[in-house]
Order: C-alpha cells, then structure tokens, then sequence
C-alpha cells in the first residue's frame, strides 16, 4: 500500500501544481486530443517518453512495450495491440511524425540475447519470449560479429530501433505517407546513465542530438 501511497502523494502534487497552472489546456484537452507525433517506446520504467522530450499533455501520442517493438503488419487472430495504436495515430489522428524510441540497459533486448525464457510456457515467460523473437534474426548477425559481451548489447539496443522501422513500413498505410510526404519515420536512441538522446541519422548511424 505504501506504493500506492507514494502515487496518491504525487497526484496531488500534480493536483494542487501543474494541472492548476494549466487547467486552460486541460479544459482544451477535454475537446479533444490533436497531437503530431507519436513515440513507440519501451516500458521500462525509466525511459519515459514525456520525461525525456520534456512533453506537456496533449503533445504525443505514446504507445510501450517490451524492446519498443513493432511487429509486422499481419491480419489472423491475437490481439494487436501495437497495430491498432498505430493505425489510430495514423489513420484518425494523422500524425506527422512517428519516432521509435530505444533505449540503454535495455532488459527485452537482454531476453533477446540470452534467450533465458525459450521455450517457457505461457505466463512464466513465454509471452515474453515470443514478443522477443522478432529480435532472432538481427540476434544471429549481431552475436556473430560481436560476440555476446556489451558490445553485442548496445548493438541490439540500436537494432530494436531499425527492427521496429522496418516493420513499421510494412503496414500499407505508412508508406502510402511517407510516398505522399505527410508522415516521416524517426529513429532514436536514449542512453539512461549518460542522458543523451542519439538521433538516427539517413545512413542508419546513430548520433547525439
């Protein structure tokens, strides 16, 4: 409970703070939601969106999960969770920018390398190990020309970004945009001890902002 408690406490800080200083944005907010760009992130905890591009509410459109994946777009059952936000983000919020947002000490590219939940059942590991997989074929090359060492790690952080871009262009309605020039895809990189965000530049390479 006193985890909860700490949140309550944080609200009501935000209560009597911000949200007074600006309750003529919130009650715009009410209206509606107009933002122009979305951020695919992680969910780690330390890594969040709003923090580190110092956001006010109403300004991106944010979706997380482990490894800031993307799948690739593909119709049949499941649950499609990451696709539906991005095709709302796209297709009725028409964003203009889409940014996936990787990070440092990153723990799903950890699972990724080390594979420690393959072959777990559902629930105890699985779900984890099957979201993952989407990292086995960049895993093959990177731990063939890096080894397993941090090197690798930092190599898979990077490639998340690239994995989740690429997958991003497989969903008919991006390139569609991109070909029309409304919406630009943007790749980043956060390191959380240092605190410097990398931007990907057009040659894939990723270089402080």
């Amino acid at each position: 409970m006193s985890d909860l408690k700490e949140l309550i406490d944080g609200y009501r800080r935000f209560r009597s703070g911000e949200w007074q200083e600006q309750r003529e944005r919130w009650a715009q907010l009410r209206e509606g939601q107009s933002p122009r760009v979305m951020v695919i992130a992680c969910s780690d905890s330390r890594v969040d969106p709003a923090t580190v591009f110092d956001t006010s509410p109403g300004e991106v459109f944010v979706v997380r999960n482990i490894a800031n994946l993307v799948p690739p777009f593909e119709l049949g059952g499941g649950r499609h969770g990451v696709s539906a936000a991005l095709e709302f983000a796209v297709t009725q919020l028409e964003v203009s920018d889409i940014v996936i947002l990787g990070h440092g000490s990153c723990g799903g590219v950890h699972a990724a390398l080390s594979q420690q939940f393959k072959g777990a059942p559902a629930g105890r590991g699985g779900f984890i190990a099957h979201w993952v997989d989407m990292l086995d074929e960049a895993r093959e090359r990177i731990i063939a020309e890096y080894g397993e060492g941090p090197e690798a790690i930092r190599a898979m952080e990077l490639e998340t970004v690239r994995v989740s871009l690429a997958n991003l262009r497989t969903f008919p309605c991006i390139p569609e945009r991109e070909a029309a020039g409304t919406l630009t895809l943007h790749g980043a990189y956060f390191t959380v001890a240092e605190g410097v965000l990398h931007l990907m530049d057009d040659s894939g390479a990723f270089v402080p902002a």
